[in-house]
């Protein structure tokens, strides 16, 4: 029965123009095949003298339905653009060498991902070594003879009983799978290898690399030399019992001639992004005290000496989140990253913490199916910022700022938008009925919009829910609004980039009276007319999608839903994520046997007697944050219920990576459109 239902689910793909259908003519609006021809930017690397950016460009092949990221090279002051690492290997990662002459890179291929190195001058590479693990956080030594990167140094499994030997020629089941650590699997990379991730040196002329680091635990994210090359610096959790202490990591030093760790913070709360000041003296890095496992903690950027003591923050008085921290050549300053009201900056604070933005509308290239807020930048020594920015109608390219002017280095979609009439994005802003909080939000109106006609409209909703939109591309809400519906979306309470106490209100506490944030946004889009209020829909994915099942257990003004990637029971979520810790204690404080009535209140399921909306429920097979099972609970009380209902499993699909794949990104998108279709 379940799969008769899923290939009747599926099938409404075909209901709205296939990928066939679109190919048989150009289309003047953005339509589910133009997502092949999508281009985005990436991780820019200013050269050391700002003279040249290295960023990675990502196409989509049509052949094999996937991204390629390829190594291009951008001239700061024509905007010309060379093709660097543009193989058949997917090329990431560059990194400058600190004199400029040579770019280290990843590069994937068949036999998996390895390091390389390029001599600029003769435009030569050469793999540094050969590598059994994925190398990340890719780091050169000050003078350029060495690099350090973090890979997995396999374990052993453990055997629980001595294995049997099969007879000779005999063909066995495989072994049995032994799991004894509490997070065994992370979304997107799925059942975790046994081992540990670690630091390892290798000579940047290539050679065998040496394991700095040992121990049962994990070491990562950005690694740093001090800058007269004898230590390193990095963020770890050595506490015995680190897998199930989520917030917790501190800044820690590495001596390179005897191997000697020292810590340098010990707090309560995560501390990382180590970086150095020019000099050696100072160290920036990025942390927040825990105050009994909040929902959202501020990050803030901190300064201390060179040995950890007098550390102090530079950001107290700005009540946002900070990352990325990146010394000025001077050393009296700092930039980091910052979002405000969903737009994302990039700020430069001095060390008595005064703040100059000097770069806005930064964009990531990261789930572009949905308008999330994000991006990258670095920084040269003449105080170049390069760094990915876009809007609402254009997805991210390479821009830099210097001197108080911007200018914009790439058009990669230029062609691609050149003869196609894409849905406008204006801000709204509302009021929400439930105690008058301002409401951010913004609404896509279809190609050609005729405000004297009325619409149909979606109201789409992010996840997190720490997390925002803004006025950045969707390929989701293009496709919608070209569709001919009307599309809104918001930051409710929750949401991030409006400082700690907006997103709190929803500590211990979601969902809530973001609930009535939703309808208040609603509600103001009809008050602007060119609305049906009779021909509403709405969807959402991982917390949206959440909030998508709330809202239809909540009222039945809908006409049809979208859940796409929910969570429905708190209780069965926390035991079966990838990420139990952050839930179980940031969001509720207990763990669900503590405290069942809080989570089944909570939670969505408690409401599905009411729900008597049509609603589509959509995950992936491989979706280890809101897993599968989620979707199947909601469908099948739905379907119990005799909710019309359907649900779509996507193959292969984690969290993260829903709509990663072009094909699939334009057939969900085109199943929730012939999904709303059938309820006009």
């Amino acid at each position: 029965m379940r799969l008769a239902l899923l290939v009747s689910a599926l099938s409404l793909a075909c209901a709205a123009p296939s990928l066939a259908q679109v190919a048989e003519g150009p289309s003047r609006s953005f339509q589910g095949r133009d997502i092949f021809s999508l281009r985005a930017a990436s991780d820019p690397q200013v050269r050391p003298d700002g003279g040249a950016i290295a960023y990675v460009r990502t196409t989509q092949d049509i052949m094999t339905d996937s991204g390629h990221p390829s190594i291009w090279l951008a001239d700061p002051v024509t905007g010309a653009q060379t093709p660097l690492a543009t193989e058949e290997a997917a090329n990431l990662h560059p990194r400058w060498s600190p004199d400029g002459t040579r770019l280290a890179y990843v590069g994937a291929g068949p036999s998996g991902a390895q390091l390389y190195v390029r001599w600029m001058a003769s435009g030569r590479s050469a793999k540094v070594a050969n590598l059994e693990q994925a190398p990340s956080s890719i780091t050169w030594s000050p003078d350029g003879k060495s690099i350090v990167m973090v890979m997995l140094t396999p374990a052993p499994t453990r055997a629980l009983g001595a294995p049997m030997a099969p007879p000779p020629g005999a063909k066995w089941a495989e072994p049995l799978k032994i799991i004894d650590r509490v997070t065994y699997r992370r979304d997107g990379a799925g059942y975790v290898r046994p081992g540990y991730r670690h630091l390892f040196i290798v000579s940047a002329d290539g050679g065998q690399p040496r394991q700095l680091t040992f121990g049962k635990f994990d070491e990562g994210g950005q690694v740093a030399f001090t800058p007269d090359g004898k230590a390193l610096l990095y963020s770890t959790n050595r506490s015995a019992d680190w897998e199930r202490e989520a917030q917790e990591s501190d800044i820690y030093q590495l001596s390179l001639a005897d191997g000697a760790t020292t810590r340098l913070t010990n707090r309560i709360g995560p501390d990382q992004a180590p970086t150095p000041s020019p000099d050696g003296t100072k160290i920036a890095y990025v942390g927040f005290d825990d105050h009994g496992h909040r929902g959202y903690e501020n990050t803030r950027l901190y300064v201390m000496d060179r040995d950890g003591k007098n550390s102090h923050v530079l950001t107290g008085s700005l009540d946002r989140s900070v990352g990325a921290p990146t010394w000025a050549a001077d050393g009296k300053s700092i930039y980091v990253d910052y979002a405000d009201h969903g737009v994302t900056k990039v700020a430069r604070i001095t060390l008595d913490g005064k703040m100059e933005t000097v770069a806005t509308g930064l964009t990531s290239s990261a789930e572009m199916d949905r308008p999330y807020t994000g991006g990258e930048f670095s920084v040269g020594k003449n105080g170049l910022v390069a760094f990915t920015s876009g809007d609402a109608t254009s997805p991210s390219d390479i821009s830099v700022a210097s001197g108080g002017k911007t200018k914009r280095l790439t058009n990669l979609n230029g062609d691609l938008f050149s003869d196609k009439t894409l849905g406008k994005v204006e801000p709204l802003s509302v009021t929400s009925s439930f105690d008058k909080k301002s409401i951010d939000a913004w609404v896509v109106t279809p190609p050609n919009f005729d405000p004297s006609k009325t619409y149909p409209l979606i109201l789409e909703i992010h996840g997190g829910p720490f997390s925002a939109y803004g006025p950045v591309f969707s390929t989701d809400d293009q496709l919608y609004a070209s569709a001919g519906y009307i599309v809104v979306y918001s930051n409710p309470r929750g949401s991030t980039s409006y400082g700690d106490e907006f997103a709190n209100t929803i500590d211990k506490n979601y969902p809530s009276h973001d609930y009535d944030d939703l309808m208040s946004v609603v509600d103001a889009v009809i008050a602007k007319g060119s609305v049906d209020p009779g021909h509403l829909y709405v969807t959402g994915g991982s917390g949206g999608g959440a909030l998508t099942a709330w809202i239809v257990g909540k009222t039945s003004r809908f006409r049809a839903a979208a859940a796409q990637k929910p969570v429905i029971n708190w209780t069965s979520e926390v035991l079966t994520t990838d990420g139990y810790n952050f839930m179980a204690l940031s969001w509720f404080g207990k763990m669900p046997w503590e405290d069942p009535d809080s989570y089944w209140k909570r939670s969505p399921l408690s409401l599905v007697a009411n729900v008597k909306t049509p609603t589509l429920v959509i995950v992936g097979t491989e979706d280890h944050r809101t897993p599968p099972s989620e979707a199947e609970q909601f469908y099948d009380a739905l379907q119990i219920l005799n909710v019309p209902s359907a649900m779509i499993q996507v193959p292969g699909a984690s969290h993260g990576g829903l709509a990663e794949r072009p094909s699939q990104a334009a057939a969900k998108a085109n199943a929730i459109l012939a999904w709303f279709d059938r309820y006009k």
